[in-house]
């Protein structure tokens, strides 16, 4: 049940969505992997749209060539753990959640014990050896992917729903070179936007999911575009899954 005081904070909410939809937030887990330039937006919209626990993880130190774009960090959080930093943030922003921080890498070992019960996985990090670890995860649990990536004034963001969708390695079989890419703030904001904004809706159950299909985002020409996705048969990952995400 939502006190009167969630009644009040998420009044313009309820309007839209109802009690009903309130409750589904307040009684869901999301676990947001990274703590930088995309997942700073998606845990500020989670948090202030009321979702229950966020789980946020990331290994990193704040640096002062974070602070053009991972906005949950500040000129006095340089040197401090990003976790750290970002409970503090998260926490002043709605006191009326749940917050948890991770300090870790996350790795072969230890990523099933991370994402435990959670209902949804944000990819929200910067380097597709992880990722393609958090779409297996998303995978063998049965639960959604988030992914978003940026670059630049360039963005994209899918949603990934086990055994109905084409999966991360559906999409991109294989990853592009590790590098340091140029970017600019608004684009993990815009990005990190849309990723909440899907986790809202699948959470709630309202509107249409950017299931099979991937947005792009031009900065440069302020233009979105789709691509449609399509399952691969013999994809190694999510070749042998039905539509409800078991395999045969």
């Amino acid at each position: 049940m939502l006190s009167q005081n969630e009644r009040e904070r998420y009044s313009r909410q309820i309007m839209l969505f109802g009690e009903g939809g309130q409750e589904r937030l307040k009684n869901a887990t999301i676990i947001i992997a990274g703590a930088g330039g995309l997942g700073s937006p998606v845990s500020i919209y989670l948090a202030i749209a009321g979702v229950g626990r966020i789980i946020l993880v990331d290994k990193d130190a704040v640096e002062r060539t974070n602070l053009n774009r991972q906005i949950l960090h500040h000129d006095r959080d340089i040197g401090r753990k990003k976790t750290a930093s970002a409970e503090e943030k998260l926490r002043a922003i709605n006191p009326e959640i749940t917050v948890e921080v991770v300090d870790t890498t996350i790795d072969e070992t230890n990523v099933r014990e991370l994402v435990g019960d959670a209902d949804g996985i944000v990819d929200a990090m910067d380097n597709f050896p992880t990722r393609y670890l958090l779409n297996r995860t998303a995978l063998e649990k049965r639960i959604p992917l988030f992914h978003g990536a940026i670059r630049g004034l360039y963005g994209q963001a899918t949603t990934i729903l086990p055994g109905k969708t084409a999966c991360l390695r559906c999409a991109f079989p294989h990853p592009p070179p590790r590098e340091v890419f140029p970017v600019v703030g608004v684009t993990p904001g815009f990005i990190g936007m849309v990723q909440a904004t899907e986790v809202v809706k699948y959470i709630v159950g309202m509107g249409e999911l950017l299931a099979n299909r991937l947005l792009l985002w031009d900065g440069e020409r302020a233009v979105v575009e789709e691509v449609a996705l399509e399952r691969n048969p013999s994809c190694e990952v999510c070749g042998g899954m039905n539509q409800h995400g078991d395999a045969p």
